[in-house]
């Protein structure tokens, strides 16, 4: 039991070594393999068997039906023909087949007879030096897992969630590759849920951001707003990581809860911990879509309220204005007996009424907050 309680430091590195290894993040295909096996591999008592060169899946599975073990297959955006006869070789359900090859699925755990298959969805934080109408924060893949007795098959799509590192890290703890594929399966749920942890994280940041700059003040000490077009994307980009996150909680319930008799015992009860990781990560996900929906509300609320104090000040303006376009259109009407018309002072001193009422106007609407 010891190799279970080390199972959280083998398949949760530090973020400061998931940096430093490149293979995390790996998002082409190896030159030196023409199909879409990166890798396929015969793990016997959690040692990988030697081989002289590249297995093909028809080879591994021959080495495990002869000898026992269990077959891990690594396939990266398989065609159809190519996943064809791994699917014959493995006896693998055509839904399932399907599922893989055309990918976008959401988040599900599926059973097929003796196999179970389960679609991951990978998040990547795309790092950019500030938030704008177009950038992009999120970038998703997907990893499908056939899980057997004797064998475990992953195929991934896009360009995130590389698995070697993953792998290599196993390979390192032979304890935890002895239960067979369903360690393999917990590492990689573990995995994925990891990466969701340090995507919400960074999308904590960026939400951070837009908060404070909508609600900083600005000139007269009102809150200054931001381009909304920055908010909706994103809004868009957490809807983008809540489809990832929020599907994958039944899945995870299920594999901690229900006795299956393709996961072993030691290894069910740590898919709770998944389970409970993945759930607060829905909540702080769920947390960002509905204080984005208050941010937006608030910036056009702001901008509603900016529009607002502008027409306040024209309207102001045009009362003062109103005053000596009163006056001058009434003095200049020339009569004849107009009273003052032809008075000394009679100009000097209705131009000082004049401005005197304008600057008793403008004080009057400063008082009152409209200029």
């Amino acid at each position: 039991m010891s190799m279970i309680r080390d199972l959280r430091a083998v398949v949760r590195p530090s973020r400061s070594a998931q940096r430093k290894d490149t293979g995390i993040y790996d998002t082409t295909r190896d030159p030196a393999t023409p199909s879409a096996v990166v890798d396929c591999a015969v793990y016997r008592d959690g040692v990988r068997v030697p081989s002289d060169g590249p297995l093909s899946p028809q080879e591994a599975m021959r080495q495990v039906r002869r000898d026992g073990g269990f077959v891990w297959i690594g396939l990266h955006e398989p065609t159809e023909s190519e996943l064809a006869g791994i699917a014959a070789e493995f006896g693998l359900h055509p839904l399932a087949v399907e599922d893989a090859v055309s990918a976008h699925q959401r988040p599900k755990l599926e059973r097929y007879d003796d196999c179970l298959f389960t679609v991951f969805k990978t998040v990547h934080y795309v790092d950019h030096d500030r938030l704008t109408a177009n950038s992009e924060v999120v970038e998703t893949g997907e990893v499908m897992c056939f899980t057997g007795r004797d064998f475990f098959i992953t195929v991934r799509h896009g360009g995130q969630g590389s698995l070697r590192a993953l792998r290599r890290r196993l390979q390192d703890n032979p304890d935890l590759l002895g239960k067979g594929p369903s360690a393999v399966l917990h590492s990689i749920a573990d995995h994925v849920v990891d990466g969701y942890i340090a995507v919400g994280a960074a999308l904590q940041d960026d939400v951070d951001e837009v908060e404070t700059e909508v609600f900083s003040p600005g000139r007269g000490g009102t809150p200054r707003g931001t381009d909304a077009g920055r908010i909706y994307q994103l809004k868009r980009e957490v809807m983008e990581f809540k489809r990832a996150v929020l599907p994958l909680l039944r899945p995870m319930q299920l594999l901690s809860e229900r006795p299956m008799r393709l996961i072993d015992p030691d290894i069910q009860k740590y898919f709770r911990d998944v389970a409970d990781h993945l759930a607060r990560v829905q909540e702080q996900v769920m947390g960002f879509d509905e204080l984005l929906n208050s941010i937006l509300q608030a910036n056009l609320a702001q901008a509603s309220v900016a529009q607002n104090e502008d027409m306040r000040k024209i309207t102001a303006w045009a009362a003062i204005i109103a005053v000596p376009t009163m006056v001058c259109g009434v003095y200049g009407m020339n009569f004849d007996h107009m009273p003052e018309l032809h008075w000394k002072y009679g100009y000097p001193v209705i131009m000082a009424i004049t401005v005197t009422i304008c600057l008793g106007i403008h004080r009057t609407l400063k008082r009152n907050g409209w200029l």
